[in-house]
Order: structure tokens, then C-alpha cells, then sequence
């Protein structure tokens, strides 16, 4: 049998959680849509769940006390609204959510909580702002793991959904979630025809099902479980290293 992982909410037990002293909490929040032909819908969430996993693993091993809350399975995907079965939560949604969780956190005394992002439609900044003035006791942060470690290091072709970094993740994490690349489309994606918005100064919610035809945005066919395992041990080393930083920080002295 498994032995609960004390860091881990979901497997731990009250027994253990009241008698420790937890200074970070970490909310992962991926998303549930369709990732190519090939990935399952569960690909945001699967990997959510293994960074937060395995970072908090290193990081308990050296002392810090992170728990890592369930991870919330729904993300924005307002442009994916004709996706079949592509759930979607308004950011109204995802604030009273947070609101929720903090307050829970701020009344037991844990004062620091991340929020681990697995998914490109989240964008938790502005709700940082609102809750830090609702909330002036503790200390919000938010990170996107798939930003930590550039993926130019480990994969050639680019993209941002569906591609080859996600390929090869979910190739290493859960390879019989993932069909054969046979069973992938080439994930082409057209582009707006305004450059400021090709350029990045610009921007606009992209229409899924007017730019892919297959739900992908990077071509997969190079992905390998060997170029996912090397990426995500880099990326779980920034992440753990990040979790050391965020338990031992003094919110109070933060600056230097």
C-alpha cells in the first residue's frame, strides 16, 4: 500500500494535519478541455497534479511545510465555448472560489498560498490584487509551471497547446492516457491578421474553433517520454525551489 503523503491534503489525515504547522498552501488549477486527438481532457489537471506533487516531495524533504490542496479541475475557456464538453468557469467564478479558499487559509492561521496555474486561459493577477486588499494578512502569489523553464532547451517545435511539451509530459506522467502520435493532428493554427496582436503588445482571445482544426497549437510529432521526463525534472527543481522560498519567506520582510 501507499503510505499518505503528508503533504498532500487529499492523502493526509487530520491526525497529521493538526499537529503540523503548514506555511505555504498550494491550489494547482488546470483546466478540463480537448487536447488534440490524442491527449485526454484531463491533460491540465494530470499535470497539475504531478509538478505540485513532486515539488512539494522535494521541498518537504527540506523542511518546508507545504500542503498541496486539491487541484481545481476547471479553467477559463471562453474561446472554447464550441469545444465539445470543454468546461468553462468565468474569472467572476474563479475569484469567489479563491475568496473561499483564503478565508479558510487567513482563519487557520496559513498565510501564504500559492496558486499553481496548469492552464494558458487562467490569469489569477488581478485577483491577487483584490484579495491581498480583502485579505492584508496574508500573502498571495500565482506562477504558471509551463513558464518556469524554457521549453526552447528540450522540444523544437513550439506552440502552446496540445504540442510537443505536453505531448512528452503526458507521455512521461501518464503514457496510457495518451494514444499513439499516429492519432494526432498536426496542430496548424492560424494566425490573426493584426500584427500587433502576432507581435504580443497587443491582444485578443483567440476563437478555437475558427483557428485549429483539430484543437492542437503546436505540432506534436517529435514528442518523446524521454524529452518529457528531462523537461519536467527541471521544472519540478524550479518549482520546489520556489516553494522552499515562498514557506521560509517572512511576509512581513520581503524586500531587499
Amino acid at each position: 500500500m501507499t503510505k499518505p503523503r503528508p503533504y498532500i491534503l487529499s492523502e493526509t489525515n487530520w491526525k497529521t494535519v493538526k499537529s503540523t504547522e503548514y506555511q505555504l498552501a498550494v491550489l494547482p488549477w488546470g483546466a478540463t478541455e480537448a487536447h488534440n486527438y490524442h491527449l485526454p481532457y484531463s491533460t491540465d489537471v494530470t499535470q497539475c497534479d504531478y509538478i505540485a506533487a513532486e515539488a512539494a516531495g522535494l521541498a518537504w524533504d527540506k523542511g518546508a511545510k507545504v500542503v498541496i490542496l486539491p487541484t481545481i479541475p476547471f479553467g477559463v475557456n471562453t474561446g472554447q465555448l464550441d469545444v465539445k464538453l470543454d468546461m468553462n468557469l468565468y474569472p467572476s467564478t474563479q475569484l469567489a472560489i479563491l475568496k473561499d479558499v483564503t478565508e479558510v487559509l487567513n482563519r487557520h492561521k496559513i498565510n501564504k498560498l500559492l496558486i499553481l496555474n496548469g492552464h494558458g486561459g487562467n490569469d489569477f493577477k488581478q485577483m491577487v490584487r483584490e484579495l491581498g486588499a480583502l485579505f492584508p494578512d496574508m500573502f498571495i502569489s500565482t506562477c504558471s509551471w509551463f513558464k518556469s523553464v524554457d521549453m526552447g532547451d528540450y522540444f523544437t517545435n513550439m506552440g502552446d497547446h496540445a504540442n510537443e511539451m505536453e505531448t512528452s509530459v503526458m507521455m512521461h506522467i501518464a503514457p496510457d492516457l495518451v494514444l499513439s502520435l499516429s492519432e494526432a493532428g498536426n496542430g496548424h493554427a492560424k494566425s490573426f491578421k493584426i500584427d500587433g496582436i502576432n507581435e504580443g503588445w497587443a491582444w485578443a482571445e483567440r476563437q478555437w474553433i475558427k483557428v485549429t482544426k483539430d484543437t492542437g497549437i503546436g505540432d506534436p510529432k517529435d514528442s518523446s517520454e524521454e524529452k518529457g521526463k528531462r523537461y519536467l525534472e527541471a521544472v519540478v527543481d524550479k518549482i520546489s525551489q520556489l516553494f522552499i522560498q515562498l514557506s521560509q519567506a517572512d511576509i512581513h520582510d520581503l524586500y531587499e
